[in-house]
C-alpha cells in the first residue's frame, strides 16, 4: 500500500547527483519531480514492493540520463503513466 512508503526518504539530494557537477541541484530537483509524479499517480492500493521497485528503477534509469534536464513535464507524465501501466515485478529486465 502506497501510504506505507515515505517518498521523502527516496528523494535525491545534490550529493546524490555528483555526476551532474555544477548542475547537480537542478538534476536532483528534476529526479525528485519524477519520483513525486510516480508517487502521486500510483494507486493507493499498489503493492509496497512494486512501488519500491519502481522508485529504484527510476533512480537507476534517470539519475545519469542525459535527457533528465531536457525532458518536459508532459513527456515525464506520459513516461510515468506508461511505467505504472506496464510494470510487472516478475518480468523486469535485469538491471545492469
Amino acid at each position: 500500500m502506497k501510504n506505507l512508503i515515505d517518498i521523502h526518504v527516496a528523494l535525491a539530494t545534490v550529493d546524490d547527483m555528483d555526476f551532474w557537477e555544477d548542475r547537480a541541484e537542478l538534476a536532483s530537483d528534476r529526479l525528485n519531480t519524477i519520483l513525486h509524479m510516480l508517487y502521486d499517480k500510483a494507486n493507493e492500493d499498489i503493492k509496497t514492493v512494486s512501488l519500491e521497485n519502481m522508485i529504484q528503477y527510476i533512480w537507476e534509469n534517470w539519475r545519469e540520463d542525459s535527457h533528465l534536464l531536457d525532458i518536459d513535464d508532459d513527456d515525464l507524465y506520459d513516461w510515468v503513466d506508461q511505467l505504472l501501466a506496464t510494470w510487472d515485478d516478475e518480468h523486469q529486465e535485469p538491471r545492469n
